[in-house]
């Protein structure tokens, strides 16, 4: 097997690994991966209690990488994330930092309400995060820092953050787990609980992961780049603003995105990254993922035009339910559903992809066994 298409498997693997535990968290594992693979930094933008930590954890624990993580506050000294100064060589005259098990010392950190960062602290990570390098003093310390994970609640509209946002290349908002999936996820946490998940099996190595960073810029991204030019020229004029320095990686991203997907060159699919890239605020998310809907045939757009015929079966499932026999409102029901069933098979034709067949199938299911109930309750 060539080492390109080895590479490709363990990535796959590793993806499949890190969203494993979790219910409703592929897009999070995702961001993840695509950073990873990049060696870009990322932040993930939600409430706390949805599982952003220990997927960072779970990524460090399958990849063998150094691990560093922290809370952030205003009042986080530089020492608590860079380590203490050596008193011992202080005293010789040698500025030095014990920098064991601190931040300089981790290849992937996880660090929790980043935009909390006092200026002492944010002006290290900056530096940290573009140039690899602590400047300390009269000091350079270069870190084998090669992925940064931020969390926070809040989207900093501070201009002392602005630098350190624009730094951090994917930006997910983390919204709580869809309600068809609670029961998943009652399930997952109650093994959790009593199973624990300390042991995890490694899948690849840091030097896996620089290895595969590599083929990153043999993909070839010849036929996305004008319809890329064009999705930044929709942005523009729906006023949502790229940095220059966001408008040069989105190539990377693509790349990463194409590799994670097995392929060493670029589709319409994997322009979907944008999604992580484009968007400032929280109102963006939403519009930046209606763009891309709106602009290309995607997977994505796929799944979700399904997800929403599903929760309007959903509430007609309750009316049904709910009716009594010989209503007539049932006539109206079923031939709403028959039009839905006739939407979803439209549009997954000449789609090639088990996810999507898969939701397709149990959606036409679930019309059929409310079709069947309208039938009994007209005594059809």
């Amino acid at each position: 097997m060539p080492k390109s298409t080895a590479s490709l498997l363990k990535a796959r693997r590793f993806l499949e690994e890190l969203q494993a535990p979790f219910v409703g968290r592929e897009e999070e594992a995702l961001v993840i991966a695509l950073a990873l693979i990049s060696g870009e930094h990322a932040v993930l933008i939600g409430e706390p209690g949805t599982a952003k930590s220990a997927l960072v954890r779970r990524a460090a624990q399958l990849v063998q990488a150094r691990f560093f993580k922290y809370l952030l506050t205003k009042f986080t000294e530089p020492s608590e994330l860079f380590g203490p100064l050596d008193i011992a060589a202080l005293k010789e005259g040698v500025y030095r930092r014990v920098t064991k098990g601190k931040l300089p010392e981790a290849e992937l950190a996880f660090l929790d309400e980043i935009f909390n960062a006092n200026s002492a602290v944010l002006n290290a990570l900056l530096s940290i995060l573009q140039e690899r390098v602590l400047y300390d003093g009269y000091t350079e310390i270069r870190v084998p820092l090669w992925s940064l994970i931020g969390a926070t609640n809040r989207v900093p509209d501070e201009a002392e953050l602005e630098a350190l946002y624009d730094r951090l290349l994917f930006r997910h908002y983390v919204r709580p787990v869809r309600e068809e999936l609670w029961g998943e996820l009652l399930d997952a946490a109650w093994n959790l609980e009593r199973y624990g998940n300390d042991h995890v099996e490694p899948v690849m190595t840091m030097d896996d992961i620089k290895e595969y960073n590599k083929l990153i810029y043999t993909v070839n991204l010849s036929g996305i780049k004008s319809q890329l030019l064009r999705l930044f020229m929709i942005f523009k004029e729906r006023r949502i603003h790229l940095s220059d320095r966001r408008k040069g990686k989105a190539l990377k991203a693509i790349a990463a995105h194409a590799l994670l997907n097995g392929r060493l060159h670029a589709t319409e699919d994997d322009l979907v990254v944008l999604k992580y890239i484009a968007p400032r605020d929280l109102d963006d998310f939403d519009k930046v993922e209606t763009i891309l809907l709106e602009e290309v045939k995607t997977k994505d757009r796929v799944l979700r035009e399904i997800r929403e015929i599903e929760a309007n079966i959903r509430s007609i499932e309750r009316l049904v339910e709910q009716a009594g026999e010989f209503d007539p409102r049932l006539i109206e029901y079923s031939k709403s559903l028959r039009i839905a069933r006739n939407r979803v098979e439209n549009l997954v034709r000449n789609i090639d992809d088990d996810e999507v067949e898969r939701e397709a199938s149990n959606l036409i299911d679930l019309i059929e066994r409310i079709l069947d109930m309208i039938s009994y309750k007209l005594n059809l």
